[in-house]
């Protein structure tokens, strides 16, 4: 599997979408906890596919999937890494089995424009063990 990750945190959407594009990115995977929250502007998750960030990555030809099962349960906590690391550790296999079914190349999406600064790098980290092919898109 070809896996790229991005953070949306500081970008603009046509920068994102710049980058998805360059990369061949067929389908967006949104991997927040809470996508279709008030306040995340172009980011939230409407309720009708074809407005907010489903809407504009459709425009732009690349299919969109939120998949709030990978979301981080342990965000503002010390130790949200470790606590992470243990549940992907456990239930990887069930977290993670939905992006099989996914037209790639694709992309893990949530706020942190670092990965090492968020979950989705631990995301990335248990499939590349998998032999996932990942790039960070930083």
């Amino acid at each position: 599997m070809q896996l790229f990750t991005i953070g949306h945190q500081g970008r603009r959407r046509e920068d994102l979408l710049a980058l998805l594009r360059a990369h061949g990115v067929r389908t967006v995977v949104d991997i927040r906890l809470c996508p279709e929250q008030p306040g995340r502007g172009n980011w939230a998750r409407a309720k009708t596919p074809d407005k907010g960030i489903e809407g504009w990555l459709a425009a732009a030809g690349i299919g969109y999937r939120s998949l709030t099962e990978l979301g981080n349960p342990f965000a503002g906590l010390p130790d949200w890494r470790e606590r992470y690391q243990r549940l992907i550790n456990v239930a990887g296999a069930l977290l993670t089995e939905r992006l099989r079914d996914l037209s790639g190349p694709i992309c893990l999406l949530s706020r942190e424009r670092r990965a090492a600064e968020c979950h989705r790098g631990e995301v990335a980290a248990y499939l590349e063990a998998r032999d996932a092919t990942v790039q960070h898109l930083e």
